[in-house]
């Protein structure tokens, strides 16, 4: 079980440094340095940010890409959601086939109910939520 996997580990790292840039354009390349991701790897993702409309790219010497969407707007959630689908914590699969025993399991109404919780973090928490915490760890 991953609560988060790498493709949206890496957006949330790609649309936080953005955000830090106070809207300026950042190449892919220069992006994929400074936060380590592969670049072919951060080009999809970031083709799937501008798609959403959270990115805005520009061509040229000083093109690269940029934060479109206000911080305080993107939240976790639609990030997990554009990247992985909703949270789940078990897929609740047995062989490669949905299991039989999901609709009466008890574990099963205990893991959607936790779930729903941590959808609910999720949807609270913002980029701009994240970009506080980044200024309270550099400022220690």
């Amino acid at each position: 079980m991953k609560l988060l996997t790498k493709e949206t580990d890496y957006a949330i790292r790609a649309i936080l440094n953005l955000a830090r840039h106070d809207n300026g354009y950042l190449s892919s390349r220069e992006l994929s340095r400074q936060e380590g991701i592969p670049l072919q790897f951060l080009r999809r993702i970031l083709q799937s940010l501008i798609k959403d409309g959270l990115l805005e790219s520009r061509e040229g010497a000083n093109g690269g890409v940029a934060l479109k969407a206000d911080p305080a707007a993107i939240k976790v959630a639609d990030l997990i959601r554009l990247f992985q689908g909703n949270i789940q914590l078990t897929e609740c699969m047995f062989r490669k086939r949905i299991c039989s025993n999901r609709k009466t399991c008890v574990l099963r109404k205990r893991i959607k109910r936790i779930e729903d919780m941590v959808t609910r973090e999720f949807e609270d928490l913002t980029i701009e939520d994240l970009l506080r915490d980044l200024e309270v760890r550099d400022e220690a």
